[in-house]
Parts: structure tokens; sequence; C-alpha cells
């Protein structure tokens, strides 16, 4: 029985040991892209008008960003990342690709100024049907932005998911954005997020072929050059009660929750597990 209980006190020191370790390594190489990856955080909205789950305040998107400025973080472009991906060249020390979905015009009113205040850029992806409408993006401001550091990526014509389209429909989503992407500033648009994160074999092979370098799903962790280009994650932020810890948890843990954002989903997904999905935080 004493060797039994032994054996049993051995495991866990052995599991605690193992998971200490590799907690330590996540933590200490949070900011060695080498070790970790490249963190991509991804936000949507930053006003104080709405309170949904993917708008931040313009005060709490300012802790985050004073917080890359004083720690050395770098904001990287799309060429670098692209770069990256291919094995060319070195990033800055502390890389990070900051990106915001759907276009809201909040992306101009309220982000653009506090990320020039920190020296940040980043990339918007835009749809491109909300261009001009009630809250979304101008082309005047996207013109005016993207002359100014900030860039741009597709989040395609209708925000349509493109596995739900035929081929042609699919072909016009990705190409024609990007087109008009480009023809309005006068740069090559390098990366796409996929509507709703929607991705398959078939959508991969046309966003290549379509002339992208990159596109990101709404899977979390940081990426390697390594990984599949046209199957990127993000690390997400969003509001909360606890925003800037949430923020520095994620982004120096990226890795840790991504593995039970995973974890999470498996258990949802699978019908003997789905009731013990809720004991799996999503931090």
């Amino acid at each position: 029985m004493k060797k039994f209980f032994c054996w049993i006190f051995g495991v866990f020191l052995a599991a605690g040991v193992l998971c200490s370790g590799i907690l330590a390594y996540w933590y200490f190489g949070a900011t060695n892209y080498h070790l970790t990856g490249v963190p991509v955080v991804n936000y949507h909205q930053v006003n104080t008008r709405f309170q949904t789950c993917l708008t931040m305040t313009p005060k709490n998107f300012e802790e985050q960003m004073k917080y890359l400025h004083d720690n050395g973080y770098h904001s990287i472009t799309q060429a670098q990342f692209s770069d990256y991906l291919n094995g060319r060249g070195e990033l800055p020390d502390r890389p990070v690709l900051i990106t915001f979905d759907d276009g809201y015009i909040d992306n101009y009113e309220d982000a653009y100024p506090i990320m020039k205040k920190y020296g940040m850029t980043g990339t918007i992806f835009v749809i491109i049907n909300l261009v001009n409408q009630p809250g979304y993006l101008t082309w005047q401001q996207i013109e005016t932005m993207g002359k100014d550091g900030i860039e741009f990526g597709s989040h395609t014509i209708s925000h349509k998911p493109l596995t739900s389209l035929d081929e042609t429909a699919m072909n016009h989503e990705l190409v024609d954005s990007k087109a008009l992407l480009e023809q309005h500033l006068g740069q090559k648009v390098l990366l796409i997020a996929y509507p709703e994160g929607k991705y398959n074999t078939q959508v991969k092979q046309a966003t290549e072929a379509a002339g992208y370098s990159a596109a990101f799903t709404v899977n979390t962790g940081r990426d390697f050059a390594w990984d599949d280009h046209y199957e990127l994650d993000r690390v997400p932020f969003f509001e909360g009660p606890a925003s800037f810890q949430h923020f520095r948890f994620r982004l120096i843990f990226s890795a840790f929750s991504a593995l039970l954002w995973k974890t999470h989903a498996y258990f949802a997904n699978t019908d003997q597990l789905k009731h013990m999905a809720h004991y799996i935080p999503q931090p």
C-alpha cells in the first residue's frame, strides 16, 4: 500500500513539474517569437457608444497599446509578417501584428489616434459592401489611414462564409475585394480574415490562388513560420471587467489559452463529454 501511494505521489509530482516547466517556458519565452511564435492580436470595435462583447472602450484599448509600447513590443507590417512566414529576414524584437475585423468607423475615430500616439500600426480587415455605410469606414478614411501607415486586408465583399458559396461566388469574394482595396490604396493587400472563421480545403486553395500570402481563422493561438499559412491563429481581445489583466494573460500565455479553448471546444462538440465543457475555462 505504501508503494502504491508513493507511486501516485510520484506521478502527481512529475505532472506538476512538467506543467510548471511548460508554463515557465511560455512565460519566459513569451517575448521571443523564435520560441513561442508571433502574436497576432485581434480587435473589432473601440468606442464608448456600444456595450457588446466585440466593443472595447478607448480607455482600455489605450492601456493595452501603452503596455505594448512601454514593454518594447514592435507592431509589424503585412510584408514583415509575410516574410516571416516564408523564412525571409528577421522580425524586430517582440513583434506583434495588430488587427481589426469588419472596418468600423471607430477604428478611424478612436483606435487610430491611440495607435499613432504610441507609434503602433496595424491591419484592418474590411467588409467591402459596408464601406461608406453608417457606422463603418469610408473610402476617404481608408485612404487617409493607408497613407499614414495603417494597412488593410480583405474580410471579403459581403462577409458571407466562404464555405457556403460555389466556386464562382467564392472567387468573386476573394479576388474582387482584394482588387478594390488595392485600387484605393495603391499598394498590395497580402492578408485576409475568413468571415466567421469558416474555411475548408477548397477555400484555402482559392485564397492562395487569389494572391493572398496568408489567411486568418478565429482559432486562438500564436503563429509560427511552419504553420499552414492559410489556417493561421490570432489572439482575440474583448471588453470585460478585468480587460487589462485579461489582455496581459492572453498576450503572455497565448499557447495555454489556446489549449484551453480547443479543449473546451472538443468537449462541447463531443456528445459524451458535452456536459463537462463548462468546467473548462476559456481565459
